[in-house]
């Protein structure tokens, strides 16, 4: 198959029917270890896929109302399944964050769309702020012309106040870096109800990209997974 921007754009029409949308790519160097495509071959460029706000939540849940309740992993496993997909039809390799052994899907993804951390480790998006997300990527074992990516202006950098720094009860984030076990402990206690309902406050305190902030049912299942309750199916009036 030729790999057209004609391709590209049925590649993205047929992940816009599960909420996912394409999130950049680029080519692999000469010199670069690329991961293999799906002949062994080394690949020759890469698309990333991912979601702008929740799109995807209501194609997600209809799918994982019909699986078991204790499925491990059900977003991943759902991730994997439709990108897995699209990959099968298109004739590419389907690769996932979850994959091991790990790939560097957020060096790929600051390549492909100029993206920045911000202090809380997510990516910001000069548009959706920190509420998106990288679900998989393809591999091409031939060249693509994915849209060039251009450094994007890094909010943070405006951003005086750092609200994300000081909104955490227990300053699980710092200019230190990350307090897992404090953020676990705190999450899966009594005083984290908020947290657990809502979703971390420190991320919701972001003023940036807030009209693609997810629904707290959403957040809350993030979180449960972060807890490690996720395999429990949110009850329907909370959809």
């Amino acid at each position: 198959m030729t790999f057209s921007r004609g391709t590209v754009e049925e590649i993205a029409a047929a992940l816009a029917a599960n909420g996912l949308i394409l999130r950049g790519g680029f080519s692999f160097g000469d010199d670069e270890m690329a991961p293999a495509g799906l002949s062994g071959a080394p690949a020759k460029s890469v698309l990333l896929i991912g979601q702008a706000g929740a799109a995807p939540w209501s194609h997600f849940q209809r799918w994982r109302e019909r699986q078991a309740r204790d499925i491990a992993n059900p977003l991943d496993s759902w991730s994997c399944e439709v990108i897995g997909a699209v990959a099968q039809e298109f004739g590419v390799r389907a690769v996932s964050p979850s994959d091991r052994p790990y790939l560097p899907f957020q060096q790929w993804a600051m390549r492909a769309e100029g993206l920045k951390p911000s202090p809380l480790g997510i990516l910001m998006h000069p548009a959706y702020g920190l509420w998106h997300a990288y679900r998989g990527a393809l591999l091409f074992e031939d060249e693509i012309s994915p849209p060039e990516a251009h450094e994007a202006i890094h909010l943070c950098d405006t951003c005086v106040e750092k609200p994300c720094l000081k909104s955490c009860p227990v300053g699980a984030y710092s200019v230190a870096g990350f307090a897992h076990e404090a953020c676990l402990v705190h999450v899966r206690g009594t005083d984290g109800a908020p947290c657990r309902a809502g979703g971390c406050l420190d991320r919701n305190a972001c003023p940036y990209g807030a009209e693609y902030r997810y629904r707290a049912d959403v957040q809350a299942f993030h979180m449960a997974a972060f807890a490690g309750t996720v395999g429990i199916l949110p009850n329907r009036t909370e959809t």
